[in-house]
């Protein structure tokens, strides 16, 4: 239960902000995936308006960034509001950024992940892994990693669980477990249980000629999300860091820019309503900020409500399954164990 029953899919991000205002005042957030035609915008916007320490925006194209910043400075002029390019497929850049953001500060507050790609063709990374999996997960867990000695300075100064780890997910998890034997979607034979859904609805069953579908791709990807988070949340409850997950809604937003026509057709055809920015990012608002989250054993939201993922989503064992894979993956271990 949260603190607000109340708070539906309209809610607005404006409003969780204003509700929860003293969760933000004087406080260091960070939001991945920020340009002016995303929800990223809208979670900046709603964070500025109730007066945190510092901002930190972080996104691939530095123009946008500042687009956004623009935008900022003209609504919340007092807001202090920091820039970092960040690409989360490259894990050089994410290395880099990381830099950057402990130049500018020793504490975060509240990580965002909010940056996401939806790759309709095959692409890859420049590490060589197939490009959803490789920026949705592998970078949000590198990057992520990185910054928890700043996220863990910051939650031995606050109450416990006011220090927050938010990773947007999506419905699309239900699409596709983690495919852990053949995650860069290679074509490999997987078991039963690593297979996606079967028939996938519609448009979402089109595969490119090599056989690549990009929806499969984003569902697992999305999996990934909300394992990491499970694992992060057991992990890190003790240490004062609270770490949840989320389905913001369906939204119009660049995310979809290179989706097929039908695939978009067929989104339209699955969900009447659509979000605004604002309202896209309420739930955000609320996994960052809301006390009573605390006090619940919640891992997942939905339209500002706990919710349940799919099953393949809560399972204990794949999460600590995935989590030593990333760990492969980046060459790098994070000692989290207990």
């Amino acid at each position: 239960m949260i603190s607000h029953p109340e708070f539906n899919e309209r809610t607005t991000g404006t409003e969780v902000a204003s509700f929860f205002a003293d969760q933000i005042r004087g406080r260091t957030i960070l939001i991945t995936g920020v340009s002016p035609k995303g929800i990223g915008s809208a979670t900046a916007l709603a964070f500025a308006s109730q007066n945190p320490d510092l901002l930190i925006l972080a996104s691939r194209t530095r123009p946008k960034l500042e687009a956004v910043r623009d935008q900022i400075s003209h609504k919340h002029p007092d807001t202090r509001v920091e820039l970092v390019t960040l690409d989360l497929s490259s894990q050089q850049s994410i290395r880099q950024a990381v830099t950057e953001i402990n130049h500018l500060t020793s504490k975060l507050d509240i990580l965002i992940n909010n940056a996401a790609v939806n790759a309709q063709t095959r692409q890859f990374t420049p590490e060589g892994l197939e490009m959803t999996f490789g920026t949705n997960h592998i970078g949000v867990f590198l990057f992520t990693n990185l910054l928890l000695p700043s996220l863990l300075t910051a939650a031995s100064q606050s109450s416990p669980g006011a220090t927050r780890i938010v990773t947007l997910s999506s419905a699309g998890h239900r699409l596709s477990p983690i495919r852990f034997s053949d995650y860069n979607f290679e074509g490999k034979q997987v078991p039963p249980e690593e297979d996606h859904v079967k028939p996938l609805p519609g448009s979402f069953a089109k595969c490119t000629e090599d056989g690549y579908n990009g929806m499969v791709t984003y569902g697992q990807s999305k999996t990934a999300n909300i394992l990491f988070t499970l694992y992060l949340q057991r992990k890190l409850a003790g240490k004062g860091v609270g770490a949840y997950t989320l389905h913001p809604g369906t939204i119009q937003t660049e995310l979809g820019r290179d989706q097929d026509p039908s695939i978009q057709e067929q989104f339209h055809q699955m969900e009447l309503f659509w979000k605004t920015l604002d309202q896209g990012c309420a739930t955000t608002l609320v996994a960052a900020l809301d006390p009573a989250l605390n006090e619940t054993k919640g891992l997942y939201l939905v339209d500002c409500q706990m919710s349940d993922p799919y099953h393949w989503a809560e399972d204990e064992v794949a999460a600590e399954r995935l989590w030593k894979l990333s760990e492969k993956i980046v060459g790098e271990k994070f000692g989290l164990e207990d």
